[in-house]
C-alpha cells in the first residue's frame, strides 16, 4: 500500500522513519516542521495520490486534517492514527473497503503497538459485508440495502443466503437457501450472490452481491457515440438475464484506443479497458470467424471475440452487432 506518514513532533519523526525502515509499505515521510506552510495544506492532495493516510499525531489532529476531504467509504483512502510513544495504532477512516483495519494491524505488528479497531463487525468477531465483497470482488447491487442487512448482522438476526457461488460469509446466525422460493419464516433479511437480474422478495430487506465473471470484447466504427456503446451492453446484457455490475473487463484493439465512446462507457461500468495489439489477436484470430474488409482497414480479421477471449473465460455470446458496434462476450468461472 502506497502510504504518506504525517508527523508533527520530534519521537513521532524517529517513530517516521522506523516505520519507513520496517514497514513492508510503500512509505513517503511528510514532516510538518520541514515543510514551508507546514502540511495541512498538502492534504488535498495526499487524499488523492495516496491509498493510505497515517498520522503520527492525536485523532484531534487527524479529525480536523481530513474532516473537509471525507466523501465516501468506496472512495476514500484508509487513515490510522498512531501515537507519538508507538503505543497504539487506531484505525480511523475506510477500515473495511479503504483497508485501513488491516493498515493498523500491520503497522500494530511492525513497532510492537496494540491495534486499535472499532469497527462494529471486528468488535463481534465476524466479516463483514463490505469487507467480504472486496475480498471475493463482488460488485454491490445497491449501497443503501447492504448497509441495512450490515445492521442486522450486528445485531445479531438471523439472515437468509443464497449464492450461485461457493463462497460464504463468516457469520454464525445465517440459514443456506437453496433457492428462493425456499424462504425460511424465521429470517430477517436476504443475502443474495448472484450475476442474474432478479426479483427479490418485497418483505425482506434484502441485498444482490454481483460477481465479476462476464468480459467483453468490442468493436465499433469510427467515432461511435459513448450512449450508443452503453446502450449496445445493457441490451446484449439485459438479453441475457444479467446485471452490467458483473461486468469484469473490457477490451478492444489498439486501433480503436483512442475511441472515446468506448473509453467512456467502460468508464460509465466502473471497469478497465483493456488494449490488445494486433499482434496479440493476430495469434488466436483463427479460432474465430473473420471478416476480409476489417483485415484491410484494421490488419486483422475480428475484433470482438478475440478481444474477449483474450481476457479470459468461455465465450457466450460470439458476436452481436448493434448501430455499428460488435460485442462479444465471455464468461469466466
Amino acid at each position: 500500500m502506497k502510504l504518506a506518514l504525517i508527523c508533527f513532533t520530534g519521537r513521532g519523526q524517529d517513530l517516521a522513519q522506523r516505520i519507513k525502515l520496517e514497514s513492508t509499505h510503500q512509505v513517503d515521510l511528510f514532516i510538518n516542521s520541514q515543510i514551508d506552510g507546514g502540511v495541512r495544506p498538502l492534504i488535498e492532495g495526499l487524499w488523492q495520490d495516496y491509498e493510505g493516510l497515517v498520522f503520527i499525531s492525536s485523532t484531534g489532529i487527524a479529525v480536523r486534517y481530513i474532516a473537509a476531504y471525507l466523501k465516501d467509504k468506496k472512495t476514500d483512502p484508509a487513515v490510522v492514527v498512531i501515537d507519538d510513544m508507538g503505543s497504539f495504532v487506531i484505525s480511523l477512516v475506510s477500515g473495511h473497503l479503504g483497508g485501513a483495519n488491516g493498515l493498523s494491524r500491520d503497522l500494530a505488528g511492525a513497532i510492537g503497538a496494540q491495534a486499535v479497531v472499532t469497527t462494529a463487525s471486528d468488535a463481534r468477531g465476524f466479516q463483514s459485508l463490505d469487507l467480504f465483497c472486496k475480498d471475493k470482488d463482488y460488485e454491490v447491487e445497491d449501497w443503501k440495502s447492504l448497509t441495512s442487512l450490515s445492521g442486522l448482522m450486528v445485531n445479531g438476526k438471523k439472515l437468509g443466503f443464497y449464492s450461485e457461488e461457493g463462497t460464504i460469509p463468516d457469520y454464525q446466525n445465517l440459514i443456506l437457501l437453496e433457492s428462493l422460493e425456499d424462504l425460511d419464516r424465521e429470517i430477517e433479511g436476504l443475502i443474495v450472490v448472484s450475476t442474474r437480474l432478479l426479483q427479490l422478495p418485497s418483505h425482506l430487506p434484502s441485498v444482490i452481491l454481483r460477481p465479476r465473471r462476464f468480459n467483453l470484447g468490442i468493436g465499433s466504427r469510427r467515432g461511435v457515440e459513448a450512449q450508443k456503446v452503453t446502450e449496445a451492453i445493457e441490451g446484449l446484457f439485459l438479453e441475457g438475464g444479467i446485471s452490467t455490475k458483473s461486468l469484469k473487463a473490457m477490451a478492444t484493439v489498439e486501433v480503436k484506443a483512442d475511441e472515446e465512446g468506448i473509453i467512456e462507457a467502460a468508464q460509465q461500468f466502473g471497469v478497465d479497458l483493456k488494449i490488445f495489439s494486433l499482434e496479440e489477436i493476430a495469434k488466436v484470430e483463427h479460432l474465430f470467424e473473420g471478416s476480409d474488409f476489417v483485415k484491410k482497414t484494421i490488419g486483422v480479421y475480428s475484433v470482438s471475440e478475440p478481444c474477449a477471449h483474450l481476457l479470459g473465460g468461455s465465450l457466450i455470446r460470439r458476436k452481436v452487432r448493434r448501430d455499428g458496434i460488435t460485442l462479444s462476450l465471455s464468461k469466466e468461472e
